[in-house]
C-alpha cells in the first residue's frame, strides 16, 4: 500500500501513520516510508487475534506544517485455515430406549472452529468414524453432518443383548473436505435403556436346607431375568415398578428384587424340624407394569420349590424366663427355693442338660447341676446393696452335651418380703441446748432400714437407769416419727451430756434400740444461741478446770526453763575443768587395765606411788622368767611412742582420780 500527495512535486513532503497497530498497541505492526509513502507489515498477522485495523495517514512539509488533511485507512486481515475444529466435550453421554424405531433422536455433539465461519475455513462437517460393538449392524446410528445430531438408522436395539455403544465422531472444516480440511474426534457413549419387553421368569433354583427355628436362613436363590431396568426403585426402572414375588406358604417370605438379574432370597419363619421336616412351595413372580405394546407373552412366571429341613442341635431354653418367686428375707442357709429347669427342644436327640450359675452377685444361691433345684447358700438380706426394688436377680446357664454343645440362659428374680430384722437408730447423734429450759428443744427422729409396716410410728422414751436421765430430761411426742427432747429441771450446768434414749419400731414383734445422743448444754443469749464462753463450757471444761490447766502449763514452762539453765551451767563447769589439765600431761594413755575387781570401800586405801612411772627397769629385768606382775610393763619389743618431754607429777594423777 502506498499513499501520495499531489503537492509532492512542489514541496518536500513527509508521510506518517497513527492508530492501533502503528503508534498504539499493538505497536509497530505497520510501518510507512516517510518519503515514498509506502506501507509495510513488520510481522506475521493472526486474524483470530485481530481481524481488522483502522489507521490514519498524515502528510506534512519539512517544517511540520500540515499539507493534506489526514485520511482513514481500513486494513482487513484475510483468513487462512490454520485452526482445527474443537469439540466442546471429549466424551458425550446419551441414551436411547431398546426397540426404538429408525430416526429416533439420541444426542447432539458440537465442535467449534476459530477460523472465519463465513468461509470454508470455519465450516465444520460431522461424520461417524466407528461404532463398537457392530451388533446387530455396523451402522446402527447416523449423524447430521451440519448439526451434529445423532439418530438411530436401523432397528434391532436390544438391551438384553447390547447395553451400550461407543461411537467415534469426527469433525472436519473446509466443509468436510478430508483432503484440505483439518479434523478432530470425540467419543459418544450411547446407553440402551430397558423397556418392559420381557416377562419375569425363573432360570435357576438352588435349594438349601435351613436351620430350624432360624428366621433369616436363606433357603432358595433364583435369578430373575426380565422386566428390570437397572438400579432399585420404580423411577429408575423406567416407571414400571419392581416385580412382585409371592409364595403359597405362610411360613416363608421372599425378598423383593432391587436390580436386574437380582437374586431372590427366600426366608424361613420359625421352621422346626420336630414339627415339619419338609415343605412344598409354589413361587410366582409377576411384573407390576404391563408389557410393552406388541409383546404377546405372559406377564408372570411360576416355580415349584421343595424345602427339606435339617435337624440341628438347639439350645435348651427356660420356659419361664424371667421367673419370679416371693419369699421372706432371712430364710436359713440350705433352704430350697424353687426348681429352675430348662427344656431341650431336640426331642429326637438323647442329650443331658447340666445347670450352672452364670451370675450371682451376692453368692447367695446354689443350683443342682442335674435337676436345677435352687437352694440358699447364705442368708438373704433385703437391706443388702445387691437388692434393687426388693428384688434379687441371678442368671443361670443350661447347657446340653450335643455336637456342638448349645446353651441357654434363664433369669431368676427373688422378691424378698421384709421382716422386722433391723432396730431403729436415733437421729441426730449430737445436739445443742441452752442450760435453761423453755428456750429451745431438740427435735429427734429415727431411721429404720426396714420398710412398712416394720418402721414407724416410733416410740421414744428415757430409760429408768440411771435415774438422773429422767430427772434432768423429758421427751414430748410430736407425731409417729418425731419427738422433742428438752430439760426437765430449771437449770443444768454447762457441759456435754450423754443422754440415752430407747427407740422402738412398730414391727411384729417390735424391735428397740438404746441410742445415745450427745447434748451440749451451754449458756445462751437472749436469742437462744450459745455464747462464746458458753461454747467453751459446753465442751466439758468448767472455770476451775481451765484455771488448773493454765497453772499446769506455767509449771511445765518453768521446769523446762530451769532444766535449760542447769544444762548450760553444767556445760560451762565441764569446759572449765578441761582447761585445768595440760593436754601434754594427760595421763589417760598410761592407765593400765586390770583383770581384778576392786573390794569396794576396802580398796580405798591405795598407794598412789604404785601408779608412778618406774625410774629404772632393773627390778623388772632381774625377775625370774615367767613371773611378773600384771601391772608391769611387758618385756620385749613393743610399739615405740613419742617420749613425753616432762614426766607427770604424781600429784596430778591423784588429783585426776579424786576428780
Amino acid at each position: 500500500l502506498q499513499i501520495r500527495s499531489d503537492k509532492d512535486k512542489e514541496i518536500h513532503i513527509r508521510y506518517s501513520i497513527t492508530g492501533v497497530g502503528a503508534d498504539q498497541p499493538p505497536m509497530e505492526v505497520f510501518n510507512i516510508d516517510p518519503v515514498s509513502g509506502r506501507m509495510y507489515v513488520t510481522r506475521p498477522m493472526d486474524r483470530e487475534e485481530r481481524a481488522s485495523y483502522h489507521l490514519r495517514a498524515h502528510a506534512v512539509d519539512m517544517n511540520g506544517n500540515k499539507v493534506e488533511n489526514p485520511i482513514d485507512l481500513y486494513i482487513y486481515v484475510i483468513d487462512m485455515n490454520d485452526n482445527r475444529p474443537e469439540f466442546i466435550n471429549q466424551v458425550y453421554n446419551g441414551s436411547v430406549d431398546e426397540g426404538s424405531k429408525p430416526g429416533t433422536y439420541v444426542m447432539t455433539v458440537t465442535a467449534n472452529d476459530a477460523d472465519d465461519g463465513t468461509t470454508a475455513n470455519g465450516m465444520v462437517r460431522y461424520r461417524i468414524v466407528t461404532q463398537t460393538p457392530q451388533s446387530p449392524s455396523q451402522n446402527m446410528f447416523t449423524i447430521n453432518s451440519e448439526t451434529g445430531d445423532i439418530v438411530t438408522v436401523a432397528a434391532g436395539l436390544d438391551r438384553e443383548k447390547v447395553q451400550q455403544y461407543i461411537v467415534i465422531v469426527q469433525a472436519t472444516d473446509m466443509e468436510g473436505n478430508l483432503n484440505y480440511g483439518l479434523s478432530n474426534t470425540a467419543t459418544a457413549i450411547i446407553t440402551v435403556t430397558d423397556v418392559n419387553d420381557n416377562p419375569p421368569e425363573f432360570t435357576t433354583s438352588t435349594v438349601k436346607q435351613p436351620q430350624k427355628g432360624v428366621r433369616t436362613s436363606v433357603v432358595i436363590t433364583q435369578d430373575l431375568t426380565g422386566g428390570m431396568m437397572g438400579q432399585a426403585g420404580s423411577r429408575s426402572w423406567g416407571g414400571m415398578g419392581l416385580p412382585t414375588i409371592t409364595c403359597t406358604h405362610s411360613h416363608f417370605s421372599f425378598s423383593q428384587p432391587k436390580g436386574p438379574r437380582e437374586k431372590i432370597q427366600h426366608f424361613a419363619a420359625a421352621v422346626d424340624y420336630e414339627m415339619n421336616r419338609a415343605f412344598m412351595l409354589t413361587v410366582m413372580v409377576s411384573n407390576q407394569a404391563p408389557l410393552a405394546s406388541g409383546i404377546q407373552m405372559s406377564f408372570q412366571s411360576t416355580a415349584g420349590v421343595t424345602i427339606s429341613v435339617t435337624d440341628v442341635n438347639e439350645a435348651p431354653y427356660f420356659p419361664t424366663n424371667h421367673k419370679l418367686i416371693r419369699l421372706e428375707e432371712g430364710v436359713p442357709t440350705g433352704t430350697v427355693l424353687t426348681t429352675f429347669s430348662a427344656v431341650d427342644p431336640d426331642r429326637f436327640m438323647q442329650q443331658a442338660v447340666r445347670y450352672s450359675k452364670l451370675s450371682d452377685p451376692a453368692n447367695w444361691l446354689n443350683i443342682n447341676a442335674t435337676n436345677g433345684q435352687i437352694t440358699t447358700a447364705a442368708v438373704l438380706d433385703r437391706e443388702s446393696d445387691y437388692i434393687k426394688n426388693n428384688v434379687y436377680e441371678a442368671t443361670f446357664l443350661a447347657a446340653d452335651n450335643g455336637i456342638p454343645p448349645a446353651s441357654g440362659t434363664g433369669t431368676l428374680q427373688i422378691y424378698l418380703i421384709d421382716i422386722n430384722d433391723n432396730a431403729p437408730e436415733l437421729l441426730p447423734k449430737e445436739a445443742q441446748i441452752c442450760e435453761k429450759p423453755n428456750l429451745n428443744v431438740i427435735n429427734i427422729t429415727a431411721a429404720d432400714a426396714d420398710i412398712d409396716p416394720n418402721v414407724g410410728p416410733f416410740v421414744f422414751e428415757l430409760p429408768s437407769v440411771p435415774s438422773a436421765v429422767r430427772k434432768n430430761w423429758t421427751i414430748t411426742r410430736l407425731n409417729g416419727d418425731y419427738a422433742q427432747l428438752s430439760l426437765r429441771i430449771m437449770y443444768l450446768e454447762a457441759g456435754v451430756y450423754d443422754v440415752p434414749i430407747i427407740v422402738t419400731d412398730s414391727g411384729n414383734p417390735p424391735l428397740y434400740n438404746t441410742s445415745v445422743i450427745k447434748v451440749k448444754v451451754c449458756p445462751c443469749d437472749e436469742n437462744g444461741d450459745c455464747t462464746t464462753i458458753g461454747a467453751v463450757a459446753a465442751a466439758g471444761l468448767g472455770t476451775g478446770a481451765i484455771i488448773a490447766i493454765l497453772i499446769c502449763i506455767i509449771i511445765l514452762l518453768t521446769m523446762v526453763l530451769l532444766f535449760v539453765v542447769w544444762m548450760k551451767r553444767r556445760e560451762k563447769e565441764r569446759h572449765t575443768k578441761q582447761l585445768l589439765i595440760d593436754p601434754e600431761d594427760d595421763v589417760r594413755d598410761n592407765i593400765l587395765k586390770y583383770d581384778e575387781e576392786g573390794g569396794g570401800e576396802e580398796d580405798q586405801d591405795y598407794d598412789l606411788s604404785q601408779l608412778q612411772q618406774p625410774e629404772t627397769m632393773d627390778h623388772v629385768l632381774n625377775k625370774t622368767p615367767g613371773v611378773r606382775r600384771v601391772d608391769e610393763r611387758p618385756i620385749g619389743a613393743e610399739p615405740q611412742y613419742p617420749i613425753r618431754p616432762v614426766i607427770p607429777h604424781p600429784g596430778d594423777i591423784g588429783d585426776f582420780i579424786n576428780e
